[in-house]
């Protein structure tokens, strides 16, 4: 080590520089510090990572969250088809969800992020689609004298919203905005499992908790009163395939259409998933396969060494 005195470069022992150090901090000592300095160094960084560790331990096991999501009556797991490693979506129980969602929940919930064209060859025919799109009337224009129209729907638009704007939304339903579904499972704690508890989950209040005027209670939403009473009861719907609906399968319908809508892509992107597994597994197989072939003669050779005679 060096420095500068008197515009001469110096060499200084290291020792010293560590004694000059720990004077600056305070501490008595050279180097080769008593034992004592050192304990207490060491005993101070043990309380130091023990107090971290223990703070670290406090806010991963304490059940108080920031997070309302966390609060409330966590819901079952059910075994949904789509769950596994190799499964789909049912699209018969998709084209179920979408009349549940069409009859009951449409009426104040939103799907923004779903054209009509996302329900051909998922859950409907394209004619099908296109005939219920037209029963719809959407603003166009301007046409060709600056003037908008209605026309009939078409494949490409998205669908539509049962009211025009928030505060219309909030006027209509006592002051409580209907959230749009379109992402609602992957948006809420628990999902599908979620989706369905809550659906299925409308109890009377217990002995001592107090429901404001307007508000229901379900144990599976946080804080346990929500402006959404229950809408689904046996036989509210017909399904066109004679499926008994049941309040237990029209949430399971429509909790099923609602985790498609959130991942529509979720199905192709399973089958790309097992064609990718399936030619890098060929692939793997060819590459050692070749290594061992071309590495087979190079790996069996013999140098020998005949000296001269």
């Amino acid at each position: 080590m060096f420095t500068r005195l008197s515009g001469q470069v110096v060499k200084r022992p290291l020792k010293q520089w560590v004694n000059a150090f720990m004077q600056a901090r305070g501490v008595s000592g050279t180097a080769g510090a008593p034992q004592s300095n050192t304990k207490a160094i060491a005993a101070t960084a043990a309380v130091a990572t023990t107090a971290a560790a223990g703070l670290g331990y406090y806010f991963y096991a304490n059940p108080i969250h920031a997070n309302m999501e966390e609060e409330g009556l966590h819901p079952p797991a059910y075994p949904w088809s789509h769950r596994s490693l190799f499964g789909t979506f049912d699209h018969a129980s998709i084209r179920r969800g979408y009349q549940v969602y069409r009859e009951v929940c449409s009426a104040c919930h939103s799907l923004d992020r779903i054209a009509w064209r996302n329900l051909v060859d998922v859950s409907h025919t394209e004619d099908e689609v296109r005939a219920m799109a037209e029963e719809f009337e959407y603003k166009d224009g301007p046409n060709e004298i600056g003037d908008y129209f209605e026309r009939p729907g078409k494949l490409s638009d998205y669908m539509p919203r049962p009211y025009p704007n928030d505060e219309a939304a909030r006027a209509g339903n006592g002051g409580a905005l209907p959230p749009d579904l379109s992402l609602m499972v992957k948006a809420r704690h628990g999902g599908c499992d979620y989706i369905f508890a809550l659906l299925t989950g409308y109890v009377d209040p217990p002995a001592g908790v107090e429901i404001r005027e307007g508000l229901n209670y379900n144990p599976y939403f946080p804080g346990g009163s929500i402006a959404m009473a229950r809408l689904l009861y046996d036989g509210l719907v017909e399904y066109d395939d004679g499926t008994p609906a049941t309040t237990s399968q029209m949430a399971k319908d429509v909790t099923t259409f609602l985790a498609w809508a959130a991942e529509p892509e979720h199905d192709d992107r399973k089958k790309m998933g097992v064609k990718a597994i399936i030619i890098l597994s060929a692939m793997t197989i060819l590459s050692i396969w070749i290594k061992r072939n071309r590495f087979a003669s190079l790996k069996s050779r013999k140098f020998l060494y005949a000296p001269p005679k």
